[in-house]
């Protein structure tokens, strides 16, 4: 079983406010009452520690607080092409090992991967600008990070980590 909330928004779109299930593998609809859906709010997905996987619908923009919290189970996520804005927390205490962001997002915000303990590679799209002090804290694994030169990484980005590989 699968159920989600949903709000519409002042642009006609919907942002998904909730989820109930119990299932491995969630599927993000494209849309709900006929228009698209472009928002996952906070803590939508918080400590549904079953969740494997979860396949989010390019439409969507932004990825709210706490959304994965406590998603250990969760091991890749293929993030929409459309995607703009991480919000802080958004991947907190999950068990992913490697992830790639979308060349339209700009900032990778504090505590984004907070305790992310398995993940142990990050490509970053061509958008990223600027890398947020505690992006990375307490990703005791994290070995490489791949982004553009001309990066601002904060100088407290990857703090409390050991070996940190950057490639350009």
């Amino acid at each position: 079983m699968q159920r989600f909330q949903y709000r519409l928004l002042e642009d006609g779109t919907y942002a998904v406010t909730g989820y109930e299930g119990d299932e491995e593998n969630v599927k993000i609809p494209e849309t709900a009452g006929g228009m698209k859906i472009t928002i996952l709010t906070d803590k939508v997905f918080y400590g549904h520690s079953e969740i494997v996987s979860v396949s989010i619908p390019d439409t969507v923009t932004d990825l709210g607080e706490f959304l994965f919290d406590g998603c250990l189970s969760l091991k890749s996520l293929k993030l929409p092409k459309e995607l703009k804005n991480l919000w802080g927390h958004t991947f907190v205490r999950t068990g992913l090992e490697e992830i790639t962001i979308p060349d339209g997002v700009k900032k990778i915000p504090p505590f984004a991967f907070k305790d992310c303990r398995n993940l142990k590679r990050v490509v970053c799209g061509k958008g990223i600008e600027r890398i947020y002090s505690w992006a990375f804290e307490g990703c005791t694994a994290l070995t490489e990070l791949i982004c553009s030169e001309g990066v601002d990484i904060s100088d407290k980005a990857f703090e409390s980590l050991g070996q940190l590989h950057i490639v350009y």
